[in-house]
C-alpha cells in the first residue's frame, strides 16, 4: 500500500473514540472480568453462571432454546456444555420425543453451584447499578436490547 492509499491517523483515532462496536466489546469484556474474578471463589465463569441459571427451570431445555437465549451458536453451546458436563453440573439426554435433539438439566451438583454463585451474581450487578446511577442500568439493558 502507498501512502497515497493510506488512511489519516485522524481517522484511525475518530474510529476508536466513536465506534459503538469497539466500545460494547470493551464494556463486554471489562464485565466479563468482572464477573469471572468476582466467581472465582465458587469455580465458574461468568459465561458457565448464565449457562447454568439459563438451564434452571421446571423442565429440561432443549440445545435450540438455550442457544437462542444466550445467542451462541450450538458449536460453542456444545463445546461450554461438555465442560459443565465433565464437573457433574449439567445432565444431556437424548429427547424422547425427537431422537436427534437433546435435552439439558442441572444436575443437583449443578443446582448447588447455581445457588453458591447467586449471591456474588447479586452483589456485583448491584455495584455496577449503583455505579450506572438512578435508572442507567435499566436504560442500558433497553438500549442494548434494541440493537440485539
Amino acid at each position: 500500500m502507498s501512502n497515497a492509499d493510506s488512511i489519516p491517523f485522524s481517522t484511525t483515532l475518530h474510529v476508536r473514540d466513536t465506534c459503538l462496536c469497539l466500545h460494547v466489546q470493551r464494556a463486554a469484556r471489562a464485565l466479563a472480568r468482572r464477573f469471572d474474578n468476582a466467581m472465582k471463589p465458587v469455580g465458574l465463569t461468568n459465561g458457565q453462571f448464565s449457562l447454568l441459571m439459563s438451564l434452571n427451570r421446571p423442565k429440561p431445555a432443549t440445545m435450540t432454546s438455550v442457544a437462542h437465549l444466550l445467542a451462541m451458536d450450538r458449536t460453542t453451546l456444545t463445546a461450554a456444555l461438555k465442560v459443565l458436563e465433565r464437573r457433574g453440573l449439567v445432565e444431556n439426554s437424548t429427547d424422547p420425543s425427537d431422537r436427534r435433539g437433546r435435552l439439558l438439566k442441572l444436575t443437583d451438583a449443578g443446582m448447588a453451584a447455581l445457588t453458591a454463585a447467586l449471591p456474588i451474581w447479586t452483589r456485583v450487578h448491584a455495584e455496577l447499578q449503583e455505579a450506572l446511577g438512578e435508572g442507567g442500568a435499566e436504560g442500558l439493558r433497553l438500549q442494548l436490547t434494541a440493537i440485539g
